[in-house]
């Protein structure tokens, strides 16, 4: 069965701070893109300003992961 769900944008950081939140969301069997427009670029031998990561989830996960994302925005504090 197809997941006609479209992705929608949960989180916008540095790829370590990405990297922590997808243990979180897989730890919740939330599935996730990753989009990384400076590593695209570099991979392409481009280069690129900035170093920010976004993280895609589907509509319908965005509740339960907007959770996790709270929690752990609180733990960086």
């Amino acid at each position: 069965m197809a997941n006609e769900s479209n992705h929608v944008a949960l989180h916008t950081a540095s790829f370590i701070e990405i990297q922590r939140l997808q243990l979180d969301l897989n730890d919740a069997e939330i599935p996730f893109i990753t989009k990384n427009d400076s590593e695209s670029a570099r991979l392409a031998g481009f280069g690129s300003f900035g170093d920010h990561v976004e993280l895609l989830v589907y509509e319908d996960d965005l509740k339960e992961a907007s959770k996790i994302l709270e929690k752990f925005k609180g733990e960086l504090i």
